[in-house]
């Protein structure tokens, strides 16, 4: 039981940074980031 868990935990693991790789190589991370700017400065007013 586990060894089987542990397996389970190191797929998960594995999938999420297969995951992240392919958002990180299709540019995700500074669309995020720009609507992260974008929400920020609408809340203090500016954008």
């Amino acid at each position: 039981m586990k060894n089987k868990r542990r397996v389970i935990s190191f797929g998960i693991l594995a999938l999420s940074l297969v995951l992240i790789g392919i958002g990180v190589g299709n540019g995700e991370h500074l669309e995020v980031l720009q609507k992260a700017v974008m929400v920020c400065l609408e809340c203090i007013g500016i954008g």
